[in-house]
């Protein structure tokens, strides 16, 4: 256990490092990774049980980062663990740096999650801390670690804390222990100008041990982690209060802490001077890319301790494996992220029926055959249909994590960080489900989650303005272009950021979930109806016909000589089957086309996608949402009808035929076209 005056050296080191990286970036936030360096140190230094030469060993504990713009801290401490090189921390906020102005996820170089937007990054690890015990209760103490996480003023302040605080004191994380960074400043006020709560109180009410510290004594700092570690049956808040720009000065060498200026500017533009700083604070101005001798031992003394933390661990896995097989080889492939072996054509779907139904059919078989999947439902899931799951399982509850399903509550934000938090800790699939509506509560979430690649599956049900009498406050008809453009979005590899689905029929919501749950690299959204849908027209196996759902888009049915191409993705494509009937009367042919995914289909190599849709046909698409959804598929030389307003309160069949979305319009609509 190293002195204090080391401990001191090693967090000037630390706030040196940062208030650099800031000033040559010309950009960034000195002030708080100053106030917060002295807790990053000895979590870093003492607690955090992570192995060196393996980053991604299953059993090390977790850190989340929740205030992004903290950064320098992080990358500094990272740097003095032996993550970041000094031109690394160089080139903080430059193009191709692999220090970004905020964390973008990196496990190689020890950063847990991408975080940005205050409040998720604490949320993630209140997921990742269900995770951890959902594989406690299957894998046993292999899975001890524990989840710490970091937030600002900015972070409480964010509604998300609410939902994320509930959770994780009504479940009992004890395997989660969180640092409140107190310094009092934000970006363009004192946090008295915002904010009294007492939030010491309110974390009690939910159920926390609160522990309150001066945040920057290393001493109190260590014992309230010690005292943490040791609690049960509730996560620990430790309110650090702490300084914002510890130990910046002015060019007359006063004091220039505490300013809220030093939240967001480098601290020569904020009116401190950084040469006089990096003296104030032990440093060489002329060389503040640097660490101190004896903080090069500190940190060197600490990989020495973890490589035999590590090794005993590795001791245990391996006396564990020999008693465990079986579970030793569900693990492995847990943590993989393999594809779940599932036999998808013996889900007997019955027809004609909701694809909400049809999902509740398919999570019915994931929960027998799917050992580390979870599912979660914002309080809706005898409607949203993932009911289906929770009959082969039970829910998590406080002290018996040996269940599959997460009751959220009513808590949509929460509900999508905590899945994402799951899936940043590996070794668990995750899905959660609410009204397609209330995906815009859940946007900024399944932003960031495409971001980081983690393939949580969204089920969003009721997805047009059939959920009828609810009325237009329930009645998605936005949603579906918003969610869309992600398909159209391309994440850093190339390749599209999410995968969207919204199948037409029971068969084809089989195959969807086959794509979701074989989907390892995005983020999937599946987009069902509250209504029943009549089966699509089969040539001979609709099941296997449905597999086409893999394309993007794929012929229903054609009538050869056809004159004009129908097309659609969800409920519509059955009204369009109905409408072709129509037009065959009167001698006019079409070809019918679904598409549940454009993402996947734009995917497809050119000749596919002109065999589907040439260009010189005629084209007219049919969606419950905005015409835009539709119109780079339909393109110039074709007709949309879609919502150009929100719904109605009424059932859904006087909807329907109000709204023009009946077999008799789309007659009429072709006919006009025709002609």
């Amino acid at each position: 256990m190293a002195d204090i005056k080391t401990l001191n050296r090693a967090a000037d080191n630390i706030r040196i490092l940062a208030a650099s990286m800031v000033e040559k970036a010309k950009s960034g936030h000195p002030g708080g990774a100053m106030g917060g360096a002295d807790f990053i140190n000895i979590l870093y230094s003492e607690f955090l049980e992570y192995d060196p030469n393996n980053p991604r060993w299953e059993g090390r504990d977790r850190f989340f980062m929740d205030p992004g713009h903290m950064s320098p801290m992080l990358y500094s401490v990272l740097a003095l663990a032996g993550k970041y090189t000094m031109d690394d921390l160089k080139n903080f906020r430059q193009w191709g740096s692999v220090t970004p102005g905020h964390p973008e996820l990196d496990i190689e170089r020890g950063v847990e999650n991408t975080s940005g937007p205050l409040g998720q990054g604490h949320a993630y690890a209140v997921g990742a801390a269900i995770a951890a015990k959902f594989l406690k209760a299957r894998l046993g103490n292999l899975m001890g670690q524990t989840i710490y996480a970091f937030i600002s003023d900015g972070g409480i302040q964010e509604e998300v804390s609410q939902g994320a605080g509930r959770i994780a004191g009504h479940l009992g994380l004890d395997n989660l222990i969180m640092f409140y960074d107190s310094n009092g400043i934000q970006l363009s006020t004192q946090v008295k100008d915002v904010n009294q709560e007492n939030v010491a109180a309110k974390y009690e009410a939910w159920g926390w041990k609160v522990i309150t510290i001066t945040g920057n004594d290393p001493s109190e700092i260590r014992k309230a982690l010690q005292e943490a570690k040791a609690v049960k049956d509730r996560p620990t808040l430790i309110i650090g209060n702490t300084i914002m720009g510890k130990g910046a000065v002015d060019a007359n060498g006063q004091s220039f802490e505490n300013k809220v200026s030093t939240h967001g500017q480098p601290l020569g533009e904020a009116g401190g001077n950084l040469e006089k700083t990096i003296e104030n604070l032990g440093g060489d101005p002329k060389n503040p890319f640097a660490v101190f001798p004896e903080v090069q031992a500190l940190y060197a003394n600490r990989a020495k301790e973890l490589e035999e933390i590590v090794k005993n661990k590795k001791v245990q896995k391996d006396q564990w494996t020999k008693e465990n097989p079986e579970l030793a080889k569900k693990m492995e492939s847990w943590f993989s992220g393999a594809v779940p072996d599932i036999n998808w054509s013996e889900i007997n779907q019955k027809p004609n029926a909701a694809t909400r139904a049809a999902s509740s059919t398919v999570l019915e078989t994931l929960a027998r055959q799917v050992e580390n999947m979870v599912v979660s439902s914002a309080d809706l899931s005898n409607s949203d249909k993932t009911d289906g799951f929770l009959k082969h399982t039970h829910s998590l509850t406080k002290n018996d994590f040996s269940g599959a399903f997460l009751q959220a509550g009513v808590s949509e934000f929460t509900m999508a960080c905590l899945c994402v938090g799951m899936s940043l800790h590996g070794g668990v699939i995750p899905a959660c489900a609410t009204f397609f509506v209330f995906s815009d509560y859940m946007k900024p979430v399944v932003r960031v989650a495409a971001l980081m690649e983690q393939p949580v599956k969204f089920i969003w049900t009721h997805d047009a303005f059939r959920v009828g009498e609810d009325g237009p406050t329930h009645e998605p008809v936005e949603q579906e272009a918003q969610i869309r453009l992600m398909e159209k979005l391309q994440n850093h590899k190339g390749k599209n950021s999410m995968l969207v689905l919204r199948p037409a029929d029971v068969q084809e919501t089989t195959a969807s979930w086959k794509l979701a749950m074989e989907n390892t690299h995005t983020p999937t959204a599946l987009i069902l109806s509250r209504q029943n849908i009549k089966d699509l027209p089969a040539k001979q196996d609709r099941f296997n016909e449905s597999l086409q759902t893999s394309k993007g888009a794929y012929i229903v049915q054609e009538e050869e000589g056809y004159e004009i191409i129908l097309l659609a993705s969800g409920s519509e494509v059955s009204t369009l089957v109905e409408g072709a009937e129509l037009l065959k009367k009167d001698g006019i042919k079409t070809r019918i086309v679904s598409v549940p995914s454009e993402g996947l289909f734009r995917a497809q190599p050119k000749e596919y996608q002109e065999s589907i849709l040439p260009k010189h046909k005629k084209k007219f698409g049919l969606t419950a949402g905005l015409p835009v959804t539709l119109e780079g598929l339909v393109g110039e030389n074709g007709e949309i009808w879609g919502m150009n307003s929100f719904g109605y309160s009424a059932p859904a069949a006087i909807l329907d035929e109000k709204l023009g979305f009946t077999s008799q319009n789309v007659y009429e609509q072709i006919k006009k076209m025709v002609k």
